[in-house]
Formats: structure tokens, C-alpha cells, sequence
């Protein structure tokens, strides 16, 4: 069964923080706040953990397109190929903020992600998840958790998220209401400025 343990955001408690990093680095499955909806995730470099959320989507590991989380722009540049200014002007406009960018990975991506051209990253306007990012040491792979109807509408109470998910990860985290409207997904690879989906971000970032 899974531990229900609330983080504010304003603050996060170090010692909350931790618990849930150990939890990471032990392959444990973890739902946590974004600045969207809330997402489960695990530690990118965990087979495992990967494995076990790919079983939970019902889709093999190696067609999962998941998004990474990142910290910052900086810990982005660990996995993704060197950008050009205009690329990341935009980056710099719209991040830390609602929106998942498509972008061209680079050879320092994890074993489980090898063979992909490109990668989602995000850097959630959310201090809890960046802050689990920073403290773990590498990006946190994520998906969004959805209602069982798979209509787009997404869990955002977190007591009743832990009713339904308690069985199927090791911690869910209180960061408060969650959204209800997913990130805006904006592919800028090869040039590209395409809109895959609009979401909670602006379009005027572009």
C-alpha cells in the first residue's frame, strides 16, 4: 500500500523530500504535483521502475513517448543536442512553465531511451517537482495519470487519487489540487515549431 505524504509548495520539507527521493532511487513508483495535471513517474535511469509504469499503461516500454522532468534548462542539456538561439530564446520564454517541448535527444540518454530521436521535456512551474528532480540528481520520467474512461479528464483530488492508485505505487504526494488541462505540447525539433497539442500554456511563446 502506498504512503500518502503531503508536501507544500511553498516549502518543501526537506525531510518529506528525501523520504521520497530514497523511494525513487529504489525503483519505487511515485504520483506527484505539476504545474498541470498530477503525473506518475520514476527514476529514468531505473529499468525496473520503467517497466512497471509501462505495465501500468498498458504499452511496451519501448514505444512509451514520457516526458522527462527536468529542474532546469541547464539539467535539460544533459540529454537533449546542442539547440540553436532561437530554439532556446523560446525555451527560456515559456520555462519553468506548462509545457512539454519535443526535442532532438542526445547520446547521454538513459539505456531504456537509446534508440529515441527525440525527447518531451518539461520544467514544471512547480517547486515540489523540481525540487524532487534536484535532490534525486537526474530527471524523473513522467505521465499523466487519467480517469479509467480515458475521456481527457484528469484526477486532481489527491485523497482520491491515493484511493485509486495506493495498490499500484509507493507514494502518492499531497501537493494540493491538481489541473485539470494538460501541458502544452510543442514539437521544436529539426526546426520545427509544430503544436502537437495545446494545453494550459500560451501559443505566444512562439
Amino acid at each position: 500500500m502506498a504512503e500518502l505524504i503531503k508536501i507544500y509548495e511553498e516549502n518543501p520539507n526537506p525531510k518529506q523530500v528525501q523520504r521520497v527521493v530514497d523511494v525513487l532511487r529504489k525503483g519505487g513508483l511515485v504520483i506527484y504535483p505539476t504545474d498541470t495535471v498530477y503525473g506518475l513517474g520514476c527514476d529514468i535511469t531505473n529499468t525496473r521502475a520503467l517497466e512497471k509504469i509501462a505495465r501500468i499503461k498498458g504499452i511496451k516500454l519501448a514505444k512509451a513517448n514520457w516526458s522527462f522532468i527536468c529542474a532546469d534548462l541547464s539539467n535539460m542539456s544533459d540529454y537533449v543536442r546542442q539547440i540553436d538561439t532561437a530554439t532556446f530564446k523560446i525555451l527560456k520564454r515559456a520555462l519553468p512553465g506548462p509545457y512539454t517541448f519535443i526535442l532532438p535527444g542526445n547520446n547521454n540518454l538513459p539505456k531504456d531511451f537509446k534508440k529515441k530521436k527525440t525527447v518531451g521535456i518539461r520544467v514544471p512551474d512547480n517547486a515540489i517537482a523540481r525540487t524532487l528532480v534536484e535532490e534525486l540528481g537526474n530527471p524523473i520520467v513522467s505521465t499523466s495519470i487519467r480517469d479509467a474512461d480515458e475521456v481527457l479528464e484528469y484526477t486532481t483530488d489527491p485523497e482520491l487519487i491515493y484511493e485509486k492508485w495506493n495498490n499500484l505505487v509507493d507514494i502518492v504526494i499531497d501537493g494540493g489540487y491538481g489541473d485539470n488541462v494538460a501541458s502544452t505540447v510543442i514539437d521544436l525539433s529539426e526546426g520545427k515549431q509544430e503544436v502537437i497539442r495545446e494545453g494550459k500554456g500560451s501559443l505566444d511563446i512562439l
